[in-house]
């Protein structure tokens, strides 16, 4: 078997460019270029924390009957911390970019946003888990609290702020897959 092309495969599954997947498993595109193209072998943790953004596990990668999985536990999460925007990424179900929307739960710190995200196709729906955030759009300010939810097309900037002193917790789905 060769690991690149496998890899190559379920990272196009994903809908995901090298760019992509090498920020959201902290390595560089010239390294998933290098292991897609089998010029290099990565370490079985690598492997691990690849496999993790694709939504599978090493023992599935390399089983070659293919159950799809539906249900998934919170170890299996894959989640990115940005301490510049003082937040935290969970991606809840793996390997959401093959689907049709893409479920995360965004934890904003005080005083922590999520990116600033250009108009583009699709829908986003919101749920606030705990505290209260600002979603922006177009400039226009929209207070969510706890137990709150906010839909909109996704045809104007958007993004969420935290400006109390509580931390903000968000179940945020995107269709298609954008974060």
């Amino acid at each position: 078997m060769e690991i690149g092309s496998k890899i190559r495969e379920l990272r196009l599954e994903n809908n995901l460019t090298q760019v992509e997947l090498a920020d959201r498993v902290e390595l560089t595109k010239g390294y998933i270029s290098q292991l897609e193209n089998n010029l290099t072998s990565p370490s079985i943790q690598t492997l691990m924390d690849i496999l993790e953004v694709l939504g599978t596990n090493i023992s599935d990668f390399f089983n070659n009957s293919s159950e799809e999985k539906v249900c998934f536990k919170e170890d299996e999460y894959f989640e990115k911390v940005d301490e510049q925007l003082h937040h935290k990424i969970s991606w809840v179900v793996p390997n959401a970019l093959k689907y049709e929307m893409e479920p995360i739960v965004i934890v904003l710190e005080p005083g922590g946003s999520s990116f600033i995200d250009d108009p583009h196709a699709g829908e986003e729906f919101g749920y606030v888990l705990e505290g209260e955030v600002i979603l922006m759009l177009n400039k226009k300010k929209h207070k969510v609290s706890k137990g709150e939810t906010f839909y909109y097309i996704a045809n104007k900037e958007h993004y969420i702020i935290n400006t109390s002193k509580k931390v903000a917790k968000v179940l945020w789905i995107s269709t298609p897959p954008m974060f």
